[in-house]
């Protein structure tokens, strides 16, 4: 069965059309281009804010470059500082058999602290002989000048003159020997003491390894001892950073296992590192490495900084590795640079303290 909806679909639209446009005389208004025309705004708003975007992004990007190329490559600081320190070889003056050990490792000690000892028999002996010398000296003195007056006192008759002068001569010998017998007995006291080794300075014993029965050699050191006194850092700058250190600078050193940091001078550059071409050939002409390539790596120049304050809590130990700041870590960079980072970040605060090191 055929029903009357199953007609084409432009009658059935027909149908619906209202009455006033079916019976209107006007044409039809175009709605086209006032539609378009909002479209095209918001494109072109779309557009220029995602180039505005854009544009920011890459200034960022500029500023953060440079922020960065300043602060890795001219600003004065390194992470690669090491905390130095002398040690003092302790070697015997004397020769002998180490009797008694007065140190342990690891121990402190104070200038002039007895270390060990060696056995003071031979130089106590030494000593007892250098005393019988001088006395026999003294006596051999005594008669010699009196020989020497009672020949002065004659006349030409009794005695020559050559004679007169022989007898002078011996005593004045015989008071040789005295002064020498004299420096003997010296010489063989300051061996009996020096049979006390004793420390140069104040700091710690180290890697201690005498025991008592060791033999001592004279001038070979067998004991050896931190200086707590001499500690120092040294840090290794690159040399696009040098242009911003000076000496006289103030300097801040951080440990790796402390968050308290240490206080410091700049006090010395180093003024010559060791370069590969300036070593000679075995027919002493230069021996110039025909490698170089394009990459060229910054040397690394040591700087030498005095430690001016540590804190109570760090335990200074040569060979910590050590964060250095020269200044405020800052010279070299704009001022724009330092306003923005100061900022951001508010400014350091670095208040120097005077106290003496400490370990």
């Amino acid at each position: 069965m055929k029903r009357d909806d199953d007609g084409p679909a432009e009658s059935r639209q027909q149908d619906h059309i209202p009455a006033s446009e079916a019976h209107s005389d006007e044409p039809p208004k175009a709605q086209g281009p006032a539609k378009a025309l909002p479209i095209g705004r918001r494109r072109r708003g779309g557009r220029l804010l995602r180039l505005a975007a854009t544009g920011l992004v890459l200034a960022f990007a500029a500023v953060a470059a440079t922020v960065v190329w300043q602060f890795y490559v001219t600003a004065p600081w390194t992470r690669d500082g090491r905390v130095r320190v002398q040690v003092v070889n302790i070697a015997p003056q004397v020769a002998g058999t180490i009797i008694e050990l007065r140190v342990t490792d690891n121990q402190e000690v104070k200038k002039g602290d007895v270390l060990y000892v060696i056995d003071p028999f031979d130089y106590q002996d030494a000593v007892v002989s250098a005393e019988a010398a001088i006395k026999n000296r003294e006596a051999d003195l005594s008669v010699k000048e009196a020989q020497s007056a009672r020949r002065a006192a004659l006349s030409t008759v009794s005695t020559s003159v050559e004679e007169k002068q022989q007898f002078a001569g011996t005593a004045k010998i015989a008071e040789a020997a005295l002064e020498t017998a004299r420096s003997q007995l010296s010489q063989a006291k300051k061996n009996l003491e020096r049979t006390q080794v004793r420390s140069t300075v104040n700091g710690r014993v180290t890697n201690l390894l005498l025991r008592v029965g060791d033999y001592a050699q004279t001038g070979t050191a067998n004991a050896r001892v931190i200086d707590t006194d001499s500690f120092w850092v040294d840090g290794y700058f690159e040399e696009t950073k040098m242009a911003h250190i000076h000496v006289g600078a103030p300097a801040e050193m951080a440990l790796m296992g402390y968050g308290a940091s240490l206080k410091g001078t700049v006090e010395s550059l180093t003024l010559g590192i060791s370069t590969a071409n300036a070593a000679t050939s075995t027919q002493g002409l230069p021996n110039v490495d025909p490698v170089y390539t394009w990459v060229r790596l910054a040397q690394r120049v040591p700087v030498r900084i005095r430690i001016d304050h540590v804190p109570p809590e760090v335990t200074l130990v040569a060979g910590m590795t050590a964060t250095v700041v020269v200044g405020d870590g800052r010279e070299g960079q704009p001022a724009w640079v330092k306003a923005a980072r100061d900022w951001i970040l508010g400014r350091p605060d670095r208040t120097e303290s005077g106290a003496a090191p400490k370990n």
